[in-house]
């Protein structure tokens, strides 16, 4: 009677985190772009590729989570441990390269989008996003920020809310995903290799497997599990779901968006959509002004939990290469190397948005180089969730490592068609 009463148990929900976040983070405004592309060109017929990169997402995903979790270290840690230094430096550099890209254009895209719901100018717009977000992951504690990403994850559900607020033809929409009506044209496969691409992004790797790493400080008495396997069972329980309802709510909120763009510009005709800012433009006399102020609204939530990804993703990768400290959960005192980064990478993606540089260039070289980089370091997550070496007993089960190989190999096949169509067109 006289003992402490045991804290009761988190509800599962409470419990979701790094994968959540991920998975929501992987629509951001460039990937609004893809997908409203896609819509807007080929309505349903593309629809299925979120019933294709599901599960693709899912494997590769698990398994850069597990290495943070296993052994307490992100993803360029554990490289360093296998691959040569030069090779892991150069994939480096490229991953900060293509991120600050991104940055750029989804800043350029929610300035846009910004000033077309409430007017002013883009360049002060662009700023003041880029300064909040630094301020928030500078000042906040991990275990308060994470709190705050989780939230920003429900402003995706504006595209739930813009594919209900229009006309779908349901029936149609879901036949289309089960038995699509390919087109064995160059732009088709352009088309589905960008979303692929999109979904599939490097940054994500790092990200997921830097947060499991932050989950493991943040929560008093977790370990690594290699030196804590007793609490192996559960956490790896809660690094499934989470990751199975991240991905699969980024694909599902990627299959609203083409439902959406499919069911009224690509009905009206209107097949050429470059940037999000003209598929809301495009929307607007369309589905109405309630439609087109949930997607331009969108836009900027989604921009806002896809920056610290896209700068601490970057910043996590470089830190680990020189042996700095690192993590959002440490005070920007005691690890100002690390934050300098996330900075300097705000800094730089903030003057690619103002300086007027073309957002469908920017998002082409982003695409490029993330599909240089994809493919190694995909192999690189594969081998050392699948090494005893680094992971001990808890390799990547069977069926997880089946997923990721083949997530690796469609990556594979999609960037040799990238430039393929790219070399002959």
């Amino acid at each position: 009677m006289g003992g402490r009463l045991a804290a009761a148990p988190q509800p599962w929900w409470k419990k979701l985190g790094p994968g959540l976040i991920t998975g929501a983070a992987d629509d951001d405004p460039s990937g609004i772009a893809t997908y409203s592309q896609g819509g807007a060109r080929f309505g349903y017929d593309v629809a299925w590729t979120v019933l294709l990169t599901f599960p693709l997402m899912v494997g590769i995903q698990l398994a850069s989570a597990r290495i943070g979790r296993v052994t307490g270290k992100g993803l360029t840690d554990n490289f360093l441990r296998f691959c040569p230094h030069w090779v892991v430096y150069g994939l480096v550099c490229l991953l900060v390269v293509a991120n600050v890209i991104n940055l750029g254009a989804d800043l350029n895209a929610m300035a846009d989008a910004a000033v077309l719901v409430a007017g002013g100018s883009r360049a002060l717009y662009a700023l003041m996003f880029g300064a909040v977000s630094l301020v928030l992951q500078v000042r906040l504690p991990y275990r308060r920020y994470v709190n705050v990403l989780k939230w920003l994850t429900l402003t995706l559900m504006a595209y739930v809310g813009v594919a209900f607020a229009i006309h779908v033809d349901w029936w149609a929409a879901i036949a289309s995903s089960f038995w699509p009506r390919m087109e064995w044209s160059a732009a088709y496969i352009t088309t589905v290799v960008a979303i692929l691409g999109t979904t599939i992004s490097p940054y994500l790797f790092f990200w997921q497997a830097a947060q499991e790493v932050e989950e493991i400080r943040r929560v008093p008495g977790d370990m690594p599990l290699r030196i804590a396997p007793q609490q192996t069972n559960a956490n790896l329980k809660r690094i499934n779901r989470d990751t199975f309802i991240g991905m699969g709510f980024s694909n599902l909120i990627a299959f609203f968006m083409i439902v959406a763009t499919a069911a009224t510009l690509h009905a009206q005709g209107i097949v050429n959509i470059e940037t999000t800012s003209q598929a809301a433009l495009a929307l607007k006399p369309i589905a109405g002004d309630f439609a087109f102020i949930l997607f331009a609204s969108g836009i900027i939530g989604t921009g806002m939990l896809a920056l610290p990804v896209l700068a601490g993703s970057a910043a996590y990768a470089v830190a680990s290469v020189f042996h700095w400290k690192k993590g959002l959960d440490r005070p920007w005192t005691a690890a100002k190397s690390f934050y300098g980064i996330i900075a300097a990478a705000m800094a730089v993606g903030l003057a690619i948005s103002v300086a007027g540089v073309n957002p469908i260039a920017a998002l082409y070289w982003s695409a490029v180089i993330n599909a240089v980089i994809s493919v190694p370091i995909m192999i690189a997550v594969m081998l050392a969730a699948s090494s005893r070496r680094i992971m001990g007993d808890l390799v990547l089960p069977r069926t997880w490592k089946l997923l990721g190989w083949l997530a690796t190999c469609a990556m594979g096949l999609a960037t040799a068609a990238m430039f393929a169509a790219s070399f002959f067109s």
